[in-house]
């Protein structure tokens, strides 16, 4: 469902997905070839929400911006059940299954954000970083291996893109 709050309404790229399972609410912006799956929200009610291009939203995701905004930068893949409160993610960024990222945090450009990690409020996480534990620390730097995950994980889903582009023009 995606709805307006007052006058802000969601600003959603034409080659987006976002399941009718999913709620997408205030001033959001979702970029090109994004989805959104079932169960997710993205809650631009205090703040706005920039979502910028090849982003996976996974079931069950919460994104909510705080006053100062949220910026998420390209092909970031936001796993299952994960929490995003924070102020930025970069690009090329996995935030894993059911990790929180709390309120006034940073997340630079190509990080790995281990599943269950919580980020804690104000964090600062530099380029190439590898996050674990609860609170979050970081270990080291993320593993050519672990980056795999954000290089290719929207190539996995662009075959899923391309069949919604089909179903679009009603062709399946």
């Amino acid at each position: 469902m995606i709805r307006a709050l007052g006058n802000k309404v969601p600003k959603i790229a034409e080659s987006a997905f976002v399941s009718e399972a999913a709620y997408i609410i205030g001033d959001v912006e979702i970029g090109d070839r994004c989805a959104a799956f079932p169960g997710a929200v993205v809650r631009g009610d205090f703040g706005p929400i920039r979502i910028g291009s090849y982003v996976l939203i996974e079931d069950n995701v919460v994104i909510h911006g705080a006053p100062s905004g949220l910026d998420i930068g390209d092909g970031v893949t936001l796993g299952h059940s994960a929490v995003i409160n924070s102020r930025r993610i970069g690009s090329k960024v996995l935030i894993g299954m059911n990790a929180t990222v709390l309120h006034d945090s940073e997340i630079g450009d190509h990080c790995i954000i281990a599943a269950g990690s919580v980020v804690g409020q104000g964090m600062k996480v530099p380029d190439g970083s590898f996050v674990a534990g609860v609170p979050g620390r970081i270990v080291g730097k993320a593993t050519e291996q672990q980056l795999k995950w954000v290089e290719h994980d929207p190539a996995l889903y662009s075959w899923w893109l391309e069949m919604l582009e089909e179903y679009k023009k009603g062709q399946l």
